[in-house]
């Protein structure tokens, strides 16, 4: 197997051709702007890792625990902004559909920073953190109210040394549809929970179309999204993964750009001198 290139110039080519682009982006993109991974050496909150929190039997053990830890992600992104591989890959997308050509954003990330560097078209595979889901009458809302309720005001600081908060259920955010009034869970997909079947045959919808495919920040390591890129470079299609680090499926793809996607995106999705001004 042939290593892959790292030619802009000739990625560069593929991309004037192409008519429909997939953007697959992980928990990398959104460290750029310096949003927590949770991931990796140091990656704790409190002292917990994402694993042992973001998961149903942790919620049903302990709400409050579960709530304190999305209340501080939520908070976070307050100090958070797009960077130049959100932008880059967001005026791509506008430019591109005055010209008939489609550019989406699969996403493994939650916290909608593709949305607000004005992408349109994209798929959350893990759900966001600004929408919740009510455990009784599973009623999916927006929600962006800061704090999501008054007892979780302040709480959530991930200082190893913070005490839990121990919100009574009956305090934490619940359901506003009449006559329910149920625990209210963020609208995420937990370790051990599968994607919404409709958002996975979307993205496996645009996977089967696009002629042209790139894996920004993402350690493929995460299933069912590991085996997205290698499946369409199996059929030929042009696939370049930009990433600080190699990954597991990194020699089955036509590029690597190795760095962070901030450097090469913006250079990478430019407008090329063959598309109309």
């Amino acid at each position: 197997m042939t290593a892959p290139s790292s030619s802009m110039p000739q990625f560069r080519e593929d991309f004037a051709k192409a008519k429909h682009i997939v953007v697959l982006t992980g928990a990398g993109v959104s460290a750029e702007s310096g949003v927590p991974t949770f991931r990796g050496a140091g990656g704790y909150w409190r002292k917990w890792q994402a694993q042992q929190l973001a998961t149903p039997e942790a919620f049903e053990d302990n709400p409050s625990l579960v709530w304190e830890f999305y209340h501080y992600r939520r908070e976070v992104m307050g100090t958070k902004d797009p960077n130049k591989a959100h932008i880059a890959i967001a005026e791509c997308e506008k430019r591109l559909k005055s010209q008939g050509r489609r550019v989406v954003v699969i996403t493994q990330n939650i916290d909608e920073l593709h949305k607000r560097a004005g992408s349109e078209n994209i798929l959350e595979l893990h759900g966001s953190l600004f929408k919740t889901r009510c455990t009784k009458c599973e009623e999916v809302i927006e929600n962006r109210l800061s704090p999501i309720c008054p007892a979780l005001a302040d709480k959530g600081a991930p200082d190893p040394e913070a005490k839990d908060a121990k919100i009574p259920v009956d305090q934490l955010p619940r359901c506003k549809k009449a006559g329910c009034g149920g625990l209210l869970r963020p609208h995420v997909v937990w370790f051990g929970e599968g994607l919404d079947p409709a958002v996975l045959d979307s993205a496996e919808n645009e996977l089967d179309q696009c002629d042209l495919c790139l894996v920004v920040g993402t350690s493929s390591v995460v299933y069912p999204a590991a085996m997205f890129a290698p499946s369409v470079a199996a059929r030929g299609v042009p696939v370049a993964e930009f990433n600080p680090e190699k990954t597991g499926v990194t020699n089955s793809l036509g590029y690597h750009f190795h760095g962070p996607a901030g450097s090469f995106l913006p250079e990478a999705l430019a407008r090329h001198p063959s598309e109309p001004e």
